[in-house]
């Protein structure tokens, strides 16, 4: 079952619940009408007044689009989600005037943290909190959509959503039967020099990173991911240190309905991979070396051209959620991953609501800017033989 689908199901059910939670509750009990009677502020109304510093000073700085990068439609159905979790004991939590914080406080306090990047110290000053009480929200909302937000980052769970994904791909170049693209980004860090346990993390381009490997659709949206492999290591050992390398080779995974583009010649389900990955059966990287032949480039141009979706949705969530754009300051690395996949989650939760937030980002597929391409001499011969076969085919030339 798709997230999309699910929410749908969910939404005219709880749309009064996430209406009414955005309303500061009237004080006043009901009494026979005097006259007109003052409407109940919004809650963003109330909020807003708090912002202080630049936010506060910058004209037009101050709407909810512009400190959250969000539509409200999204951050209601966000604060939906988390509510059992962050409401289920008595908060504790208040602002340096002591006024307790109430569920939408605490998922904006999570939600600039996260995608401004901006530290503790300045969240804190911003909405007039302490560093500790933005340190300890931010945790709570990261482990609360762990649990409840999960369904949004799942592997296509049935034939027809599998076959939508194939279709939807082989619109971009060509390619057939592919069901996703994998890449890997670096989440970089500061780090101890003089501990050596963190040498480990010490990347090819002289950074301490931590790996994110993701697959995505042809929307952009997550759909394995792993994070958490220090820097150091190179994509394919991650790749192979990953449950998609063991679904895969276990034939539980990329193992539907196969496509014959000839007589006698089955091409399986796959995903595509830049060079830095191995060459398999159910990973299709591109040709490598000089003197290719003009097969051989072309099968690369479209390659090329259709692994963008994964470049691009690397580049869409370092922008989007900033707290893993830069550079971070000596994190918890046991942390992070937990906060990486977060990030992942709300990236694809902006695309299964249709966030108009998404229309106003450019599009880019820089995420590692510095880093150099990788290239991994591991290939598989039947993969090997299969990629010919699905060039000639592309180009007209596999005998039928």
């Amino acid at each position: 079952m798709g997230p999309i689908k699910g929410f749908k199901r969910r939404k005219k059910a709880s749309d009064k619940k996430v209406v009414d939670q955005n309303v500061l509750p009237s004080s006043s009990t009901i009494v026979p009408s005097l006259g007109p009677q003052p409407q109940p502020l919004d809650w963003w109304d109330e909020f807003s007044k708090r912002i202080s510093g630049p936010l506060s000073q910058s004209k037009g700085s101050k709407s909810f689009e512009s400190v959250f990068r969000i539509s409200r439609k999204t951050f209601n159905y966000i604060c939906s989600l988390v509510k059992e979790d962050l409401m289920a004991r008595q908060s504790s939590y208040t602002d340096v005037n002591g006024k307790p914080l109430s569920l939408n406080d605490q998922v904006a306090v999570a939600l600039r943290r996260l995608s401004s990047g901006e530290s503790l110290s300045i969240i804190g000053d911003t909405f007039g909190m302490n560093q500790s009480t933005v340190s300890q929200i931010t945790w709570r909302f990261v482990e609360a959509m762990e649990e409840r937000g999960l369904h949004h980052l799942s592997w296509p769970s049935n034939v027809a959503e599998m076959e939508e994904i194939k279709s939807k791909f082989e619109k971009i170049r060509g390619l057939p039967n592919c069901c996703g693209a994998i890449d890997i980004t670096h989440v970089v860090m500061t780090l101890p020099t003089m501990d050596p346990s963190n040498h480990v993390w010490f990347d090819r381009e002289k950074n301490y990173s931590m790996i994110l490997q993701a697959v995505v659709d042809p929307e952009m949206r997550f759909r394995d991911v792993i994070a958490g492999w220090p820097g150091s290591l190179s994509d394919a050992i991650v790749l192979r240190s990953s449950g998609l390398f063991r679904l895969s080779e276990e034939g539980k995974r990329l193992n539907g309905k196969k496509l014959n583009i000839s007589e006698g010649t089955e091409l399986r389900e796959y995903i595509i991979g830049d060079a830095g990955f191995p060459l398999l059966p159910w990973l299709l990287t591109p040709y490598q070396g000089k003197g290719l032949s003009d097969l051989q480039i072309e099968f690369n141009k479209r390659h090329a051209a259709t692994r963008m979706v994964a470049q691009m949705a690397l580049a869409r969530l370092k922008e989007m959620w900033r707290i893993i754009h830069g550079v971070m300051w000596m994190p918890d690395r046991n942390r992070l991953p937990r906060i990486v996949l977060v990030c992942c989650l709300l990236h694809n939760i902006l695309i299964d609501l249709e966030d108009e937030a998404l229309d106003d980002m450019s599009l880019s597929h820089h995420h590692d800017i510095g880093y150099s391409r990788q290239n991994c001499e591991s290939s598989d011969q039947s993969a090997s033989v299969m990629r010919d076969k699905l060039s000639l085919y592309l180009t007209g030339k596999l005998p039928p």
